[in-house]
């Protein structure tokens, strides 16, 4: 069994942390947080009640994850990743409930960019750096830009690939009775 690390500069809430995740400085984790296991989180995040991450991700720094985020295994989040989860925000006048947003295993969001409430980031895909992402993305799906749109599809090492292009980096390539479409 991997012991849970936690930096002693950070305020960790949680008892549902999953073994052998890593916790840095200045992280605050709330209580009702799940963090599965073998996660790596990056200084200087703040996770709050209602959010649920996989095992083996990664959250790099000056993350926030808000109420509603649902993160699945070995995604990865970039430093700086902005999500919001309210569509209509007024101060001090909280939704009945938080717009969920889900982040399917093996996506990427790279550094900087902006996740919109109530999308869906399919699996294996990837959201380039400084992106704005107001629609939900397909499997292996390549996005990027403000607004993100479809530039392409990747494979599972992430490099980009064509529908029918077998990747010469891992051999990978999209499944041919794919209905992947940008929405």
């Amino acid at each position: 069994m991997t012991p849970v690390r936690i930096h002693p500069l950070s305020d960790v809430q949680s008892s549902h942390i999953g073994e052998g995740s890593v916790i840095w400085q200045y992280c605050v984790v709330l209580p009702g947080a799940r963090i599965g296991a073998n996660c790596n989180i990056n200084a200087l995040v703040f996770i709050e009640n209602e959010v649920v991450i996989g095992d083996c991700v990664t959250i790099k720094s000056g993350v926030q994850l808000w109420d509603g985020l649902r993160i699945g295994d070995n995604v990865f989040i970039g430093p700086n990743v902005t999500f919001t989860n309210d569509l209509f925000p007024r101060s001090k006048i909280p939704p009945e409930k938080f717009t969920e947003t889900f982040l399917d295993h093996h996506a990427s969001v790279r550094a900087y960019s902006t996740i919109i409430a109530g999308v869906r980031i399919g699996a294996y895909s990837m959201i380039g750096a400084g992106s704005v992402v107001t629609k939900s993305v397909p499997e292996h799906g390549l996005v990027y830009g403000n607004p993100a749109r479809m530039h392409g599809y990747v494979c599972k090492c992430g490099r980009p690939i064509q529908k029918e292009e077998i990747c010469k980096i891992c051999g990978y390539s999209l499944p041919s009775n794919s209905t992947r479409t940008a929405t």
